[in-house]
Formats: structure tokens, sequence, C-alpha cells
């Protein structure tokens, strides 16, 4: 759909990599609420993310920014709730307590304690420092660790999805992790079987498909994943 500049002006604008998982899960958040917004990519390989211009909107040069008017929001965990208070259907937390705990749970173990720690400028770094099979034990023991957490967590709440059959937060997390370790790195997650058998749940989704990397503007042709 073509938007005129004043539709642009009133518009969400999320700055973005197709294949940055923090990006991924934003887009899920958008996609679900139904919030229309102006995608506007950020190559991160190509160190866009260091450009002046970027870097007035976010010191810290990552992805993804969403800015609603004078509002920027720089974490995706931030963005995620910002949008969840101003677009409050379909709610991305449950009303039970226990179960609003377990997703806000399992939401911090992956973007505290596994996706940092495959984040491409740490992965870089320790490949400089050490060689590239350490980079990927490295990598490896991260993901794996917080598989293992998330297995024990969510193995006597889950229905179709993490914490019930209803798509909360820690859906948007999940889903995004396991896909970003499949193609990134290899790493399966069929030895987990709760989490596997969330990610086939995610799979059958329109609103956590259309999000994927390979479907975004800036994802090259060649990629089908």
């Amino acid at each position: 759909m073509a938007y005129s500049d004043e539709d642009k002006k009133e518009m969400l604008r999320l700055y973005s990599y197709w294949r940055s998982s923090c990006g991924h899960r934003v887009r899920i958040a958008l996609t679900l609420k139904g919030i229309e917004y102006e995608y506007i990519a950020v190559n991160l390989l190509k160190g866009h993310q260091f450009n002046p211009d970027f870097q007035k909107i976010n010191p810290m040069g990552t992805v993804p920014v969403l800015v609603d008017g004078d509002v920027v929001i720089t974490d995706s965990f931030a963005i995620i709730m910002y949008l969840d208070e101003k677009y409050p259907e379909p709610p991305l937390l449950p009303r039970d307590l226990h179960k609003r705990a377990l997703n806000y749970q399992a939401a911090s173990i992956i973007s505290s304690g596994i996706q940092p720690l495959q984040n491409l400028a740490v992965i870089r770094y320790i490949e400089e420092k050490t060689n590239a099979e350490e980079k990927i034990a490295w990598v490896n023991n991260a993901i794996r660790k917080g598989y293992t957490a998330l297995e024990k967590l969510l193995v006597n709440c889950a229905g179709k999805y993490a914490t019930g059959d209803e798509v909360y937060l820690a859906d948007l997390f999940l889903a995004t992790q396991i896909h970003a370790a499949e193609i990134k790195f290899n790493i399966d997650v069929e030895p987990y079987p709760t989490l596997a058998k969330c990610y086939e749940s995610y799979k059958k989704l329109s609103v956590f498909e259309d999000a994927v990397p390979a479907k975004q503007p800036d994802a090259p042709a060649s990629s089908s994943n």
C-alpha cells in the first residue's frame, strides 16, 4: 500500500534489520495488533547503525527503534510493552498473575540470557579474540543453556503456545529466538519438546509467518529463511 507524506508523518516508524531477532519480535507485535507502520531498514552488516543520523536517534547503534511522533523507544522489550499499553487489543499479557509472571520470565531469559550472547557484535568480538571454533562453542552453550531453562519453565503451563492456548508476550520472544537459532546457527529445537511443540504452532499463524525475516523489504532476493 502506498502512503502519502502526511500519512507517513502520523504512522509509526520502525527502524530494523531483516535478520534481527529483536526486530522480528516487534514486527510480530505490530502485526498481531493490526498496526500499520513504516519500515526503515538499517543494514547492520554494512555498518549503517553507525551513521550519524541514526546515532542521533539511537546512540547505542542498535535495532529495533520505534518512533511514534516525539516518542523514541530503542529496546524491543520496551517497544512491545509500549505497544501493548497504547494498543491493548489483543493483550500480550494474561490476566492471571502467575501466567503473567511466566511470560515475563520467558521473555527475560531470552532477552537477557540468550540473545545478547548471540548478538552479532559479541560473536564477532569472540571470533577476533579467539577463533571461529570458540565462537560456535560460545553460541551453542548460550542457546542450549537458555533452552534448558525455558523447557523447565514452560513444560507444565504450555498449551498450543508457551503459556496456554492464547498468544502472549512469551510467544513473541520464543518464536523469534528459535527461528534465529535455526537459521543463523543451525541449532535445532527438537531436543526440547515443549519449545518444539510451540514452534510448530507458531508456523500455522499468519501473523508469525508474515513477520519472518525473509519476507522483509530489506531481505536479499536470494533469502529463503
